[in-house]
């Protein structure tokens, strides 16, 4: 894709990032919600030009790219001291919300195998990312992915929402927030932004708790994948299928952890960085806003929101509780 189809976009991403940061002085509130929300307010009462789209479609390298140059400002001996334990959580929250949906969607509400499969995945692994990971492995229908990323999309809106004021009224350490957010909430850029606007500890415990659970995608894939070709339809997912959708900044985050352990960056240079990756935090974060089309969010279905919501609810309260005793 060219540059020249891309640079308008681009632009209009890096103005809503600057007019976000000043209107953020201005109203008191954190600039990483306030860019979601004026990402948000654009696309619903304006709209873009279908010439900015391309480029400001560009919000998830950002995302990917801030995540990764985060790595170089966290201390490895942190996550060592607990990150064992925080790891267990992750499996186990993951893991629950995922059989809950299933048995809600299957047996309970009687929604189609399929689109109970994308509701679990999305609300247990990354969100839209994993609706679409699986959706390819299961040979799902378009309108059952439509509909499950519609679905996963109102509740990232609701909990960027709740999370912080539920986190303000709890008032919960930097640490059990962050956890709580990343290893309960469904999109890394919903997860992320709510645990900096909380605090900057809490910024990078959600985003290493929800790179941990990142990375579980190629598992879940090919455990449903192995599941519906045992179904007699021919559905199989291939190491090159499972490495396409893995979540390659995962390895960069880590790779700057590493360097940083070592003490490769100076003050100086973390400081740089850190200053770089909240630039970069900004412009995925408008983009972010724009991905949330209230029209689309009004015609989700009631059933399946039902189910992710009680989902959501178990593997919420559940994990607080667990965080709560473990910090």
């Amino acid at each position: 894709m060219g540059v020249r189809r891309l640079l308008p976009g681009f632009v209009a991403l890096c103005v809503g990032a600057v007019v976000a940061r000043s209107l953020a002085r201005v109203v008191g509130v954190n600039h990483l919600l306030v860019a979601i929300a004026l990402g948000v307010v654009v696309t619903n009462a304006v709209g873009f030009p279908d010439e900015l789209e391309p480029g400001v479609a560009t919000h998830k390298l950002w995302l990917g790219t801030g995540i990764v140059l985060m790595g170089a400002s966290i201390s490895t001996a942190t996550v060592l001291e607990v990150g064992g334990p925080v790891f267990l959580v992750v499996i186990a929250i993951t893991g629950s919300t995922l059989a809950v949906v299933e048995l809600l969607a299957r047996n309970v509400f009687g929604l189609s195998e399929r689109l109970g499969t994308l509701l679990a995945a999305g609300a247990s692994i990354c969100g839209v990312s994993a609706v679409v990971a699986v959706a390819g492995a299961v040979r799902a229908r378009e309108e059952e992915v439509a509909y499950a990323a519609a679905t996963v999309l109102l509740f990232d809106a609701i909990t960027i929402v709740v999370y912080p004021i539920v986190g303000d009224l709890l008032d919960l350490s930097g640490a059990v927030f962050g956890t709580w957010a990343g290893v309960s909430m469904f999109s890394t850029g919903p997860a992320v932004a709510v645990g900096f606007a909380y605090s900057d500890v809490a910024g990078q415990w959600a985003t290493m708790t929800k790179l941990s659970r990142n990375a579980l995608i190629g598992v879940v894939v090919l455990g449903y994948a192995s599941y519906y070709a045992g179904s007699g339809d021919g559905t199989t997912a291939s190491v090159r299928t499972l490495w396409a959708e893995f979540p390659k900044f995962v390895l960069g985050f880590l790779a700057l952890a590493a360097l940083s352990s070592l003490g490769v960056f100076s003050s100086a240079q973390q400081a740089s960085i850190e200053n770089a990756y909240n630039w970069l935090f900004l412009l995925a974060f408008v983009g972010l806003g724009t991905e949330i089309r209230l029209a689309d969010v009004r015609n989700t279905g009631v059933v399946p929101a039902f189910v992710v919501l009680l989902a959501l609810l178990v593997g919420s309260l559940l994990s607080l509780t667990i965080l709560s005793l473990l910090f």
